[in-house]
């Protein structure tokens, strides 16, 4: 691979439908395609003279700077065909490496990630706290994009962004978007947010929430009368309130579950599973929707309830994961074995499953019995016009 041009590469990986791309000592280039973890075939192995060839075609003096002094650099890399990247490059036994997120230019809609119509709502509520968790590569990122462009495009306010770095560029639409990146335009992301009150805005994007200062400022501007969107690295709604709580000092813990209480809307929990044909991946994810009674119970710290009132929340358009799991499989989107390695309770998700190819099998009997009860319709009204033409065209006053 001497003479590595890194733009060439990228785009090999992108026509290839990769997500990821990796440079580390003693492999080839390697992509996540799907899910899964696979060499780029026709490359030899990396040795570190080639990444560090190709960490200095895409860093600035600044990233070059920080690299040096043996600290991990983000920042994000448009290659030469306008193609937008996540970059992280740090060091591992002594070796730099390098993982690269391919991102879209285009932000999908939230019909296009096939999301709940809840979450369109969610996002049009004047004022409270939306959060977006799961696991790194859950496609967080791209689910608060598609929200951050609903609201773009259906609502007249002011959006400021706080990313770490931007990874989708946004136009002003309906609305006024201004899109600040960490060690960029701001120093941090706690700053950032003390600045951003000063700054007239009616949406805020917290790209992700990591210490205590970031948190109780982002639980401020939502009870301030701002709407504030961020994410956790954490699965399912309760666990993510307690994290969000535990950050909290003792005496301050009661406190903060008053304000959650009073100001979450929502949390979105979400996992990519890979596709039953094997050429994609599916959000599953957990919806709750913070309805009075999920208000009582955070406030009261009882959030291991949760669980079990977002399981009997459907006709709030709340449902589990395993829920959603169990709906995927029936509809024959992902297999049985991948839900299996994802679901929180197997036990829960056999009976969800049993129950929706139930309910499948009950629609598809109905629906057979309305189309039979047609056809039977049909077919008398055929006999009776036959009648009726049969005794227009005889003779009048014949008798048989």
């Amino acid at each position: 691979m001497k003479g590595v041009m890194i733009n060439n590469i990228l785009e090999e990986a992108r026509e290839l439908g990769a997500s990821d791309l990796h440079f580390t000592a003693g492999l080839p280039p390697m992509i996540r395609l799907h899910g899964r973890i696979a060499k780029l075939p026709g490359y030899p192995d990396s040795t570190e003279p080639i990444i560090v060839s190709v960490i200095n075609q895409i860093t600035t003096l600044k990233h070059k700077q920080i690299i040096q002094r043996g600290e991990d650099a983000d920042f994000s890399y448009v290659s030469a065909s306008g193609e937008r990247h996540r970059v992280n490059v740090y060091r591992q036994r002594g070796y730099h490496a390098v993982a690269f997120r391919l991102l879209r230019n285009e932000i999908p809609t939230l019909r296009d990630l096939m999301m709940p119509p809840l979450l369109a709502d969610f996002a049009l509520r004047p004022r409270g706290l939306i959060l977006v968790t799961g696991p790194t590569g859950s496609g967080k990122s791209t689910t608060l994009a598609a929200v951050i462009d609903h609201i773009n495009r259906h609502k007249n306010c002011h959006i400021i962004t706080i990313e770490d770095p931007i990874e989708y560029l946004h136009t002003h639409k309906q609305s006024m978007i201004n899109q600040r990146e960490v060690n960029v335009d701001v120093s941090n992301f706690a700053m950032a947010l003390r600045a951003a009150l000063r700054e007239d805005p009616d949406v805020i994007l917290v790209g992700e929430m990591r210490d205590f200062e970031t948190i109780s400022a982002a639980v401020t501007a939502a009870e301030t009368g701002h709407l504030v969107l961020s994410t956790l690295h954490t699965t399912g709604a309760a666990e993510t309130l307690d994290r969000v709580i535990d950050t909290y000092p003792p005496h301050a813990q009661g406190q903060c579950r008053s304000q959650l209480a009073n100001n979450v809307v929502g949390v979105v929990s979400q996992t990519l599973v890979p596709t039953a044909d094997g050429k994609g991946r599916v959000a599953a994810m957990e919806l709750m929707n913070t309805t009075d009674a999920i208000s009582s119970l955070i406030r009261e710290g009882k959030t291991y309830q949760i669980p079990s009132a977002i399981a009997t929340g459907r006709a709030r358009g709340m449902f589990t994961l395993d829920q959603d799991l169990a709906r995927l499989t029936a509809q024959g989107l992902i297999t049985r074995d991948e839900a299996m390695t994802r679901c929180q309770e197997p036990g829960e998700f056999v009976r969800y499953l049993e129950s929706s190819h139930n309910q499948t099998a009950q629609a598809q009997a109905q629906l057979m019995q309305q189309q039979n009860q047609a056809v039977t319709t049909i077919g008398g009204m055929k006999t009776g016009a036959r009648k009726t033409l049969d005794s227009s065209i005889m003779p009048p006053n014949v008798t048989s």
